[in-house]
């Protein structure tokens, strides 16, 4: 059974975008290479319990083990020492990344508050786009009682796209509710 988005994209999305972009060629086409879900966990300096649960919610949204992130570098103001660690982050190809942006644009974006889309500024100028969500709740998985602390997370859309214009062409394509 193939994923409905990527089989939106290879019956609609791409073929579009070979004729809008003038491609000679199908491998022209810019596709999703992966999404990065990370989480950072400031108070995990203070309390290593917050850093379990960041892990145990990270894993319930992205349906994977997240690897834990730690510190490059010691920074005396937030009493942080090189090595320790805070956060955590989960890298999603193939299968898992299609059902999770499929999951992100019709289920868990639609239950953001006073949501009107999300803004068309945050492609980095090589056709990544970078998505700051404030709190975790808006994914079904997590429930609502066994949350301690309400904690906000990036996703990180990495495409094979030379420019954000194609980036921005080939997300809409797949769904993504962009600002009008």
């Amino acid at each position: 059974m193939m994923n409905e988005l990527k089989q939106r994209y290879q019956e609609e999305i791409s073929p579009a975008m070979m004729e809008k972009f003038n491609y000679s060629s199908v491998m022209q086409v810019p596709t999703i290479e992966k999404i990065v879900i990370n989480m950072g966990v400031g108070d995990a300096v203070q309390n290593s319990k917050s850093l379990d649960s960041a892990v145990e919610e990270l894993s319930l949204i992205s349906g994977q083990r997240p690897v834990i992130t730690r510190a490059k570098k010691s920074i005396a103001g937030f009493r942080l020492r090189e090595g320790m660690p805070i956060g955590a982050k989960v890298t999603l190809r193939g299968e898992r990344m299609y059902e999770f942006l499929h999951k992100l644009v019709s289920v868990s974006l639609p239950r953001v508050r006073d949501f009107r889309g999300i803004s068309k500024k945050s492609f980095d100028g090589r056709g990544n786009y970078t998505l700051g969500i404030k709190e975790q709740l808006i994914f079904p998985e997590i429930n609502y009682d066994k949350i301690n602390k309400v904690r906000g997370l990036d996703i990180v859309i990495v495409t094979t796209s030379n420019t954000d214009e194609e980036a921005r062409e080939l997300l809409a394509g797949l769904g993504m509710p962009f600002q009008k």
